[in-house]
């Protein structure tokens, strides 16, 4: 057994496990950060979409073969805003033998040389928001201590897109709808926000209005006429828009959960249009016309600030976010049409990527003191869309129709159907990443899912998207292997970390050479952070906690498991670019990829249960609790096995 060494538990307790305003994040200083948070970008002022008049330019459907221009001209700032933090991060990590600081540097006008990253944040309910919510707190040179001996604060920094999905999209989500704010100023809130106040569960609504059965009515009829106004306004609602708003309340800081917050507002926040922080990416997959499972042949969607579309050879288009509910047909809008603002709501966009969570929704109408009003108006769309369809997001009007009609399974239809975007089994938000058009170097991939029994990953979504590169809707887009969950288990590769893709000589067939892909498993390390994906509600003293978890996950408890971890990451990142420049890797980097990287060695024998003993010292929140989390023995394969599990118990 290893203990975190006392100057460090009390490091990562001051940023990351305080009371609000402990630490350096007081009630004043927080309202002031969060006063330039996304945009109520929607014409109405509501929730509902709005017919205005088309821009000059009309809104098409592009093509999927490049970034959009908007993107790239973004690129060219960004990419160079990363040179300073990603040059002090590489300073600090101690690579003593060999300049990494310097060898940017050196190419800093370079960006064919200069690493280019991405941070992906799996899929998991609560459970993935408060886990990748401490990997960022870890990863974010703002947070007190994270660039101390054995942080890697700057990470963040140096980042150019940061994808989640599902419960990792509501971190994304929040922290873009919140002025790009730290996890810690999220986590700390101001007096009467109900920002991140876990302890109160969703179903029964935000403290600030109190936990009466009175104000439970009035805080789900204000949802419910919220849905209403898209309705009335002439658009189809499903379970994903009750869902949406709700979620909203604790992940945007703003009256009503910014209601008439829009994704596509993003773009024009000043911080990201002037390229300080990284590209937000959220993921959903398309459920085809009449068909009930998701596939890895499934269509896999991307909501960024400018664009929603697809890579993949189905669609391989693009639609404005913006102007996403206009009635789009054959790629343009007809020249009698107008055009559509507001339907990209921050609600819907986040609601659509974790849909699974619909069930959630339904299982709770009845014992969690919701209104019979909003009962009936939940039960009128499930009678409308069917049962089968009560995880779905409706995107009605479909911007696709008649696009690309040889291959969009939805091109004839009026509504394209979204679901959580882990469905398909990547729970791992890594499609975006691995386009070669991003030309990304590095994938750090944070995976909150509960594959095992116990709530904890074996890999199930790395090896999802590893199985879908090997078939025809990859497009040719290469992905590093990745064994079975049982070698996960068997190798310990799902409680530290594990490079993947190291070896390129394994990409000799490839039209590219894919990023190198860090992954970051949960684990238990001062918390028992494998907490049920459907968990509703978590008193402040557990949410630090298993965030604090995060940070010792992201860190290997600050270095705590290995002194050389931070030089590992380094090694981690400038590893393509050495390769690119024919540069000799350095002893302590190669000593690194001996430890980290996967080297092809399996173990297949069955595993029976996977119950972890704690890397650290459990803290006070969690000892004495069992990191069984109340399961038998046996290995759950993916979030859709996870979900059925859950739902029938």
């Amino acid at each position: 057994m290893h203990f975190l060494p006392l100057t460090l538990v009390s490091l990562i307790s001051a940023a990351l496990g305080s009371p609000a305003g402990s630490d350096g994040y007081g009630a004043v200083d927080i309202r002031d950060v969060l006063s330039g948070r996304a945009a109520p970008d929607a014409p109405s002022g509501n929730y509902s979409p709005s017919t205005v008049d088309c821009p000059q330019d009309r809104p098409t459907i592009r093509a999927g073969g490049t970034l959009s221009q908007s993107e790239q001209d973004w690129l060219r700032n960004r990419r160079s805003k990363t040179v300073d933090p990603l040059v002090q991060l590489l300073r600090n990590s101690g690579l003593t033998d060999f300049d990494a600081a310097g060898y940017v540097t050196s190419n800093s006008n370079n960006f064919s040389i200069v690493p280019n990253i991405g941070i992906a944040v799996s899929g998991g309910g609560y459970r993935a928001l408060m886990n990748g919510a401490g990997f960022l707190a870890a990863a974010d040179s703002r947070v007190p201590g994270s660039t101390d001996t054995g942080g890697i604060g700057g990470l963040l920094q140096s980042s150019t897109y940061l994808a989640g999905l599902s419960g990792g999209g509501w971190l994304v989500g929040s922290i873009f709808a919140n002025n790009f704010s730290s996890t810690v100023q999220l986590r700390d809130g101001y007096q009467g926000s109900a920002l991140w106040q876990f302890s109160n569960s969703i179903f029964q609504g935000p403290k600030s209005r109190g936990i009466s059965v009175v104000n439970t009515v009035e805080y789900w009829d204000d949802i419910k006429d919220q849905v209403d106004q898209k309705r009335d306004a002439g658009y189809d609602a499903s379970i994903t828009d009750y869902w949406g708003r709700a979620l909203s309340v604790q992940l945007i800081n703003a009256t009503e959960g910014g209601l008439a917050y829009t994704f596509s507002s993003i773009a024009d926040a000043p911080n990201f249009s002037g390229a300080d922080t990284p590209m937000p990416i959220l993921v959903a997959d398309e459920r085809r016309p009449n068909t009930k499972v998701i596939s890895l042949n499934s269509t896999v969607y991307e909501f960024n600030p400018w664009e929603f579309g697809s890579y993949d050879p189905t669609v391989y288009g693009f639609a404005p976010m913006r102007y996403v509910g206009s009635n789009f047909s054959g790629g343009v809008i007809p020249s009698n049409g107008h055009c559509v603002r507001g339907f990209d709501s921050f609600s819907f966009v986040m609601g659509t990527s974790s849909s699974l969570f619909n069930s959630f929704l339904l299982q709770n109408l009845s014992d969690s003191g919701i209104p019979s009003l909003v009962v009936d108006a939940v039960t009128d769309v499930l009678t409308h869309i069917g049962n089968d369809n009560d995880d779905i997001a409706a995107w009605n009007p479909n911007p696709f129709l008649g696009y690309n009609n040889d291959t969009n399974a939805s091109a004839d239809d009026e509504q394209l159907t979204l679901v959580d975007g882990g469905l398909d089994l990547q729970n791992i938000p890594l499609h975006p990443l691995i386009q070669p058009a991003r030309n990304v170097d590095v994938i750090f991939a944070v995976d909150s899912s509960a594959d095992t029994l116990t709530n904890f990953p074996n890999g199930t979504a790395l090896r999802a998207t590893y199985d879908r590169s090997k078939v025809d809707i990859a497009n040719g887009t290469a992905f590093p292997a990745v064994p079975d969950a049982e070698t996960f288990v068997n190798l310990g590769l799902n409680k530290k970390p594990t490079f993947f893709g190291c070896n390129t000589s394994d990409f000799a067939n490839a039209s590219h050479i894919p990023p190198l892909v860090v992954y970051v498993p949960n684990a238990p390390y001062t918390a028992a952070s494998n907490v049920s994906t459907f968990d509703p509600s978590y008193p402040d003293e557990q949410r630090n906690s298993i965030i604090k978890n995060g940070f010792n996950v992201a860190t290997m408890g600050n270095g705590s498991l290995d002194a050389d971890w931070t030089k590992c990451v380094a090694c981690a990142i400038i590893s393509r670019s050495l390769e690119r420049t024919n540069t000799q890797v350095s002893a302590t980097c190669q000593t690194c990829f001996t430890r980290y990287c996967w080297n092809g060695t399996t173990d297949s024998t069955p595993v029976s249960s996977y119950e972890p003993t704690p890397l650290l010292q459990l803290d006070a929140q969690s000892a004495g609790m069992s990191l069984r989390a109340g399961a038998a023995s046996g290995l759950v394969y993916g979030a859709f096995s996870l979900a059925a599990l859950v739902l029938v118990v």
